[in-house]
């Protein structure tokens, strides 16, 4: 989930603004280098079919695992994210096509696709629906006899649906107040009523998603890391009357879960600040003049974060995991597994004939 419209506004344009009679004009001016332009484009369109590819092998690992119907908001989260990665792809593709737009279907164009609302659209739903997960691991693992009593399924889908509905509002609110086409380029996020303006929504944003974001994420996930050493003493206390297995294997998902969104969350807090810190440069004083290998840099860097988040999920979350091992062509079979380790000690082989059936 990475950095806001605001953040990632196109340096091909020039902006100076001149107020008169308190009627602001806004002149555009190219000044990009459309060598370097043509080259990030290419990348992102790499990043976009990895994200793609990888983020709909996770999905096929939660479906197989049947962990999609457990963990609702985490599933959802990587639809976000391969809806987010499509958009890459179908964006950035038009975007090498220098298409020339007039009329009607070129502004629609220019206001849906090339100029990245719909990409931000999804970006935005994912760094929301992150925050909903973050909140509900909280319930889940802090307080879990409220959750068991107060949380329901119709909360959580409506949680899901406000985070398309919210995102969907803020971007395409944005994208029509601040984007245009000017002769038959379109120019997104870039047509603001004052630089007052600018300036107010630079500050919000960078409060509302990433500062706002990250204290959740630190307060969130220290508590839950608290509670979890706590359980763990109950449990190793507890050990001399034998444990029952069923108990060890909830606290061994449970904590496959929290390193997974752990992990998750500080991708999204390292790759997001680039980007955050040069909006904020750019709102700041749009006559700042700066690098456009840097702008490309931290964009970037903000884009990587959709295809790198479904090898976390392959790595650290053991349902799935465990599914996408199995497609490996030269990968032992569960059976053989079992009885190889089998050979080490039953307790190893029960552990691992309960992960081969999950």
């Amino acid at each position: 989930m990475t950095g806001t419209p605001s953040s990632v506004e196109h340096l091909s344009v020039v902006m100076t603004t001149e107020t008169a009679d308190d009627v602001t004009q806004t002149t555009v001016t190219s000044s990009a280098s459309d060598g370097m332009e043509f080259y990030f484009q290419c990348a992102v369109v790499v990043i976009g079919v990895v994200g793609t590819a990888t983020n709909a092998l996770i999905l096929y690992g939660f479906v197989a695992s049947k962990q999609h119907k457990k963990h609702v908001l985490i599933f959802h989260q990587n639809v976000i994210d391969l809806f987010s990665s499509l958009l890459l792809v179908i964006t950035y593709a038009l975007k090498l096509g220098n298409i020339y737009l007039t009329g009607l279907g070129g502004y629609w164009l220019c206001m849906l696709l090339l100029s990245e609302s719909s990409l931000w659209f999804g970006i935005t739903a994912s760094k929301t629906n992150l925050m909903v997960v973050t909140i509900e691991r909280y319930l889940k693992v802090v307080h879990p006899v409220w959750s068991k009593k107060k949380l329901r399924n119709w909360m959580l889908y409506s949680a899901m649906a406000v985070v398309w509905i919210s995102a969907f509002i803020h971007i395409y609110a944005l994208t029509f107040a601040t984007s245009d086409v000017v002769d038959g380029v379109c120019y997104a996020f870039v047509f603001w009523k004052s630089p007052g303006y600018q300036l107010a929504y630079g500050i919000w944003s960078f409060l509302s998603f990433y500062l706002i974001v990250l204290i959740l994420f630190i307060f969130c996930y220290w508590r839950i890391l608290v509670a979890v050493r706590r359980q763990a003493k109950v449990m190793a206390g507890h050990s001399a009357a034998g444990p029952s297995t069923s108990q060890t294997q909830t606290h061994q998902i449970q904590t496959s879960i929290i390193k997974t969104m752990l992990l998750v969350s500080a991708l999204f807090a390292i790759s997001d600040l680039p980007v955050q810190i040069y909006g904020q440069l750019l709102t700041a004083d749009m006559n700042l003049t700066l690098f456009l290998s840097g702008y490309y840099a931290v964009l970037f860097i903000s884009f990587l974060y959709i295809c790198t988040n479904p090898f976390i999920y392959a790595t650290k979350f053991d349902p799935v995991k465990d599914v996408l091992l199995r497609l490996i062509p030269c990968n032992k079979s569960p059976e053989l597994a079992v009885a190889s380790v089998e050979m080490a000690g039953p307790h190893t082989s029960g552990k691992l004939m309960w992960q081969s059936h999950k």
